[in-house]
C-alpha cells in the first residue's frame, strides 16, 4: 500500500469534484434587464452525478474513490463498535480518506475563489 499515491489519489479525485460543483452551480447565464442570474437549474444533478462517474472510472481503481470523509469513518467508526473478535480495521490508514478528501476540497474551493 503506497499512502503517498492514495492520497494523492483522493486530494485530486475530491479536488476535481468540488471545483467542478463549483463551476456547474454558479450563475452563468445573464438575461438583459434582469437582475437575476441563471444557472442549469434543476438539471445540476445530471453533470454532477457525470462527473462523479468519470472521477470513478478514472481515479477510483487505487482506493475506491471515498472523496467524502464521511463514507470511510463512519464505517470504521461502527466497526469499532460492534462487538465481534478479531477485527481488522486498519486505523494506521484511516488519514488517508479524511484528509485527502477535506485538503483536496479546501483548495478546490480557494482555486475557485481565486478565479472568480
Amino acid at each position: 500500500r503506497n499512502y503517498k499515491n492514495n492520497f494523492f489519489s483522493e486530494f485530486l479525485a475530491t479536488f476535481i469534484l468540488i471545483f467542478g460543483i463549483l463551476y456547474i452551480v454558479k450563475p452563468n447565464i445573464f438575461i438583459e434587464g434582469m437582475d437575476v442570474n441563471f444557472g442549469i437549474g434543476s438539471l445540476d444533478a445530471l453533470p454532477v452525478g457525470i462527473l462523479v462517474w468519470v472521477i470513478g472510472l478514472s481515479l477510483g481503481g487505487t482506493t475506491g474513490y471515498a472523496i467524502n470523509p464521511a463514507r470511510d469513518l463512519g464505517p470504521r467508526i461502527v466497526y469499532q463498535l460492534i462487538p465481534r473478535k478479531n477485527k481488522l480495521s486498519d486505523w494506521a490508514y484511516s488519514w488517508i480518506p479524511i484528509f485527502g478528501p477535506s485538503l483536496g476540497a479546501v483548495a478546490a474551493g480557494l482555486l475557485f475563489l481565486y478565479f472568480n
